[in-house]
Parts: C-alpha cells; sequence; structure tokens
C-alpha cells in the first residue's frame, strides 16, 4: 500500500524536526514545507533544508514571502529580540518575538498543498507547555483552523473525508519532544532554534527560543550538539 502524503510545517528547529520525524513513523509520506518569511533568522531555511533531506521527506518546498512589509515583530522588524529572560518570563504575555498571525499563514499555505496532494493530514510542532506565549500555539486554535479547512476548501465540503491538524507536541515539555525525537532517532545537530543566530548559524544562547532549547537537553541529561557562541552554556 503507497503511503498517504501529509503536509508538515518545518521551521528546521527542534519542534518540527520531531514533528517531521513522527509523521514518518506514522506511515505518512511527509511533504515538507518551509516558508521563508523575511525573518532575520534566514539561516533557519538551510537546516530546514538539512532536516528534510536527512529525515527522507517525500518532498521538501520553501515558500517565499515577505512579511516585513508589515513588521510588527523582532523577527520581521527592526527590534530587539528579548535575551536572559527568566524562566517564570517565558510563557507569561505575548512576547515581541510573535509574528502576526504567522501559523494562520503557513496553515493556509499547508492547506493549499495538501489539498493539490490529495492529503487530508497537516502536521504542526505547535506546543502549548513550553512556548513562548504564542496564541496561535494553543489546542483551540488548532481546533478552529481545523473547522476552517473543511468548511472553505473544495475538498472540504466534497463530503469524501475531512482535513486533520495533527499537533503531536502541543501537550510535551521540550524534555518529552526531546526524547521522543531521540527515540526516532533524530540528529539534532541537523537543526536551529535560535530568534538571532549569526550568519553562520550560530546560536546565540540567550534568546527565549535557545534558552528553552538548552534547558529540555540539560533535562534529558544530554550536551545540545548545536553551535552556541563563546560565553553561552550549551550542556
Amino acid at each position: 500500500m503507497p503511503q498517504q502524503p501529509a503536509v508538515v510545517l518545518l521551521s528546521g528547529g527542534v519542534d518540527s524536526t520531531t514533528t517531521l520525524a513522527v509523521a514518518k513513523a506514522r506511515g505518512f509520506a511527509p511533504h515538507a514545507l518551509t516558508v521563508s518569511y523575511g525573518q532575520r533568522h534566514a539561516v533557519e531555511l538551510e537546516a530546514a533544508r538539512r532536516v528534510a533531506a536527512a529525515l527522507g521527506a517525500a518532498a521538501h518546498k520553501v515558500v517565499r514571502l515577505d512579511l516585513r512589509a508589515f513588521g510588527g515583530s523582532a523577527l520581521t522588524a527592526d527590534i530587539a529580540v528579548p535575551k536572559d529572560r527568566a524562566p517564570d518570563e517565558i510563557g507569561h504575555g505575548i512576547p515581541v518575538t510573535y509574528v502576526p498571525a504567522r501559523n494562520t499563514i503557513f496553515l493556509s499555505l499547508s492547506l493549499a498543498w495538501a489539498e493539490v496532494l490529495g492529503a487530508w493530514d497537516i502536521f504542526v510542532g505547535v506546543n502549548a507547555l513550553d512556548y513562548s506565549g504564542y496564541p496561535d500555539c494553543r489546542p483551540d486554535y488548532i481546533a478552529a483552523f481545523e473547522r476552517l479547512a473543511n468548511l472553505g476548501t473544495k475538498a472540504g465540503v466534497s463530503g469524501m473525508r475531512t482535513f486533520a491538524v495533527h499537533t503531536p507536541l502541543i501537550r510535551m515539555t521540550k524534555r518529552e519532544i526531546l526524547r521522543t525525537g531521540l527515540g526516532l532517532g533524530v540528529d539534532y545537530a541537523l537543526t536551529l532554534s535560535c530568534y538571532d543566530p549569526d550568519d553562520a548559524g550560530v546560536a546565540c544562547g540567550t534568546c527565549d527560543a535557545c534558552l528553552l532549547r538548552l534547558k529540555g537537553f540539560a533535562e534529558v541529561g544530554i550536551a545540545d550538539p548545536a553551535p552556541y557562541r563563546s560565553g553561552t552554556v550549551a550542556e
């Protein structure tokens, strides 16, 4: 039996990489979708390409659009990325690294490709526990988008099947996510999570994404294989 296609949003970070591995382990033929949206950490595109190749994605598309035209985020405008925030600060409030409507845009692109592929399954690595306060990572939001997908597409209203948005990591801690990926053979040296890496892809070690990643690896009890700038701790 041929594998059923699924579209997997892939940024090249820990969560999306683990999600791609989970989709493949569940028997899908994962079609990875990466969005180049004008983010300051564009080196993540190379990480996504490495991951897609290493995990054997059936296809990998990079879609380009420019959310810098709107700005409104530290990732798409000249706004400083928060650094060295205390653990109790992360996850409270919506930080300036939130990109307005980003997951809605990304999921819409995934839905469009899924409809063309004849796929009914979309995977996204959102997380509602170890996350940075983003409103578009919550279960209620995902459920709402899934309803939209089935109401607003030719495939959805055909009544043949319904679209499903899979969020396998949504209730996992970063430690649980890493353990899942390691159990599936993921090489996290291929990934990049940092909001403010240098041009060579070396992580800052102090932004929210780096702090959550480092905390997860510390809890698993292994060194993070990602390169970090001098003076930061990666283990």
